[in-house]
């Protein structure tokens, strides 16, 4: 890949991986409509821990009493509401890493990659995102999960292992589902980014060690996602109450509608 390749899919890694559009359906249509070649898994690990540093530096005022609580509940065997929402976060993870673990073996790619199943689901988790954010009551905030919540919203997260799914969307969709306001949906989701991303970065890693590796292209892939992503995050908290899901819903449904026709 050349430099400009890399920086375009960084950036647009980093502007989709926490909207509820999808990020990994956006990295795997433009190669393809595009002909670009295939950015391959160190790419991806590369743009994802770009991704990573962004959700960390922008909840790391957050993070801080966050993990010093949690801390505090191994010793003494009692929760906080900031403790019990580190475990939340971590129990809500379990699924998509089992589901993942659960596939690993087995070469989806030919199946889930295809363009039809993401036009599919980008239509079908759109609509969903719709409904939610439409139907749900929003009057919770994220310290008001109770243990049944994040094991549905973990459930749901697993399903974004379907590309076009969107793990953002999915878990907002299922929080405003649950009742959570729109910027208590948005923090759980992205809060359970951090582990799972972890995650999926170690696993995939693996596969590309003692390969060789372009260093100076996988550096640009994560700065550059790591601004992108920081960006988009501060602007979709920002504008999220003014703005709601609609414009997101409009995009899939037209993005959907486009690739169907492309496909059919």
């Amino acid at each position: 890949m050349d430099i400009f390749h890399i920086i375009i899919l960084a950036i647009i890694q980093g502007l989709t991986e926490f909207l509820p559009i999808s990020s990994s359906a956006h990295l795997i249509l433009l190669p393809e409509l595009t002909g670009w070649e295939d950015q391959g898994i160190a790419f991806d690990v590369a743009v994802h821990l770009g991704s990573l540093i962004a959700v960390l530096m922008y909840f790391r005022a957050d993070l801080k009493p966050l993990m010093l609580s949690w801390f505090k509940s191994l010793k003494t065997f009692t929760l906080t509401s900031e403790s019990r929402l580190v475990w939340g976060v971590g129990i809500g993870t379990i699924p998509a890493g089992l589901a993942g673990l659960m596939i690993a073996g087995f070469d989806l790619d030919l199946y889930l990659r295809s363009s039809l199943i993401i036009a599919v689901t980008t239509l079908l988790f759109g609509i969903l995102l719709g409904i939610g954010d439409v139907w749900g009551k929003k009057e919770r905030d994220e310290y008001s999960l109770t243990w049944k919540d994040i094991i549905i919203i973990g459930l749901a997260q697993a399903l974004a292992l379907i590309p076009g799914t969107s793990r953002s969307g999915i878990t907002i969709t299922a929080a405003l589902f649950l009742g959570l306001n729109r910027k208590a949906a948005a923090r759980f989701s992205f809060l359970l980014a951090i582990p799972i991303i972890i995650l999926a970065g170690l696993v995939s890693s693996l596969s590309f060690m003692g390969t060789s590796i372009d260093w100076l292209g996988l550096g640009l892939a994560v700065i550059f996602s790591a601004f992108s992503a920081y960006f988009c995050i501060h602007a979709f908290m920002s504008l999220l109450d003014r703005i709601g899901m609609l414009p997101f819903v409009a995009y899939r449904l037209g993005l959907g509608i486009l690739l169907l026709m492309w496909v059919v």
